[in-house]
């Protein structure tokens, strides 16, 4: 679950040249379940078209106080847009709305609304170096901010007049990932850390050469997405992977080899509330890595292998409160072994999947799993896609914690 599912959100879009972006803000809301309303200043018609805006929010936009409906007056009602709203953010806001809005000017939609709105407001300004650091737009900046209003931090680049430094509006993503956040307080796994591992690892033979498996640790990266909508703090520790996540919630750990895993685990797992062992560690590596290529002409007639520390037992062994899940894939009697790696390696449950499952697994987005709770209930989930997957798994972490 998202938290922006079914969350009310108004966009007032101002007359910067960052308004360009505000379609991508929509999009990426409207993306993760949020219904949004545009209303614009008529400035802001300059730079993003209404159609534009209708067309991603499936909503019609509004940018002056009465509006033609069939050739008869429409009065656009400010304060029901606003007392509609669960939140009202304000991209661009330039400096010129933001001295309007401490001052109480009321000479357009946008600001009427925010006059009369009783939901959170919160502004990403978006103006140029100067203006962003001139003491009265600091002045102005604060004075919002001591009302109640959320301030966005602004990006650092390249700006529309050619200098380079702070102004820039932030990016609709990040936008989004700070509106995600404001909503977070009443989810489930607020203040709950979370440490999740996933891909494979790779055991060097020599510098060019390695020991792994086919993970892309697609189900680990889908596993943090969702523990982050859920409220969590996350920290994930990847193995290579050509995947990327960013979030302010999330911290990533980028490994290669198992002990390198282990000991960002280890680092970790005492402060965590949730450890989901989602990573394809491999069983076994080099005894010895060679320190330069080794040419295929002088030939490798052996290879001698050591078992890979147990990072998931090393957990299990040492965990104190933490509800710990791992990860079983299997080929024979998979609920049977998947129940005896349960009990061996002391957790709270196990994610059972199947190598005979077409379509799930490696290098596929779809998994089919059987979640198995310590008592050895079971649960069993038809093939899906690996964010529902995801879904899933957190659903039955939720009944137990």
């Amino acid at each position: 679950m998202s938290p922006l599912s079914n969350k009310k959100i108004l966009l007032g879009i101002s007359g910067g040249i960052a308004a360009y972006k505000t379609p991508f803000i929509v999009r990426s809301l409207v993306k993760k379940g949020a219904q949004v309303r545009v209303i614009m200043t008529p400035a802001s018609k300059k730079f993003v078209t209404p159609l534009t805006l209708s067309t991603v929010s499936k909503y019609p936009v509004h940018w002056k106080f009465v509006a033609m409906n069939r050739d008869s007056p429409q009065w656009i009602n400010h304060v029901e847009l606003g007392m509609w709203a669960d939140l009202f953010l304000i991209a661009p806001t330039t400096a010129n709305t933001i001295s309007s809005m401490v001052h109480g000017r009321s000479n357009n939609l946008v600001l009427a609304t925010y006059l009369s709105a009783r939901c959170s407001v919160m502004i990403a300004p978006a103006m140029d170096l100067d203006m962003y650091l001139h003491p009265a737009t600091q002045k102005n900046l604060k004075s919002l901010a001591e009302q109640g209003v959320k301030v966005l931090d602004v990006g650092d680049g390249y700006l529309a007049s050619g200098l380079s430094g702070k102004g820039r509006m932030l990016e609709p993503k990040v936008i989004t990932q700070y509106v995600e956040s404001h909503f977070v307080k009443s989810l489930p796994l607020k203040d709950k850390k979370v440490m999740i591992t996933a891909g494979p690892t790779y055991e060097l033979i020599d510098p060019v050469r390695y020991i792994g498996n086919h993970s892309s640790g697609k189900m680990g990266y889908s596993l943090a997405e969702k523990a982050i909508g859920l409220g969590a703090d996350v920290t994930l520790i990847s193995g290579p992977t050509n995947l990327t996540l960013e979030h302010p919630k999330l911290k990533i750990v980028k490994v290669q080899t198992a002990d390198e895993m282990f000991r960002a685990s280890k680092a970790d797992m005492d402060s965590m509330d949730i450890v989901i062992a989602a990573a394809a560690v491999s069983d076994f590596k080099a005894k010895t890595c060679r320190n330069s290529k080794i040419k295929k002409e002088n030939k490798l007639n052996h290879l001698e292998l050591e078992p890979t520390i147990d990072i998931l037992k090393y957990i299990g062994e040492h965990k104190k409160n933490q509800y710990l899940v791992g990860f079983a894939l299997e080929s024979d009697n998979e609920l049977e072994n998947a129940k005896k790696k349960l009990k061996n390696k002391n957790l709270d449950a196990i994610v059972m999947n199947s190598l005979n499952d077409k379509g799930a697994g490696f290098m596929s987005n779809q998994n089919k799993i059987t979640y198995v709770h310590k008592d050895l209930s079971a649960i069993a989930y038809p093939l899906k896609d690996k964010n529902e997957v995801a879904g899933d798994i957190f659903s039955q972490i939720l009944l137990k914690i």
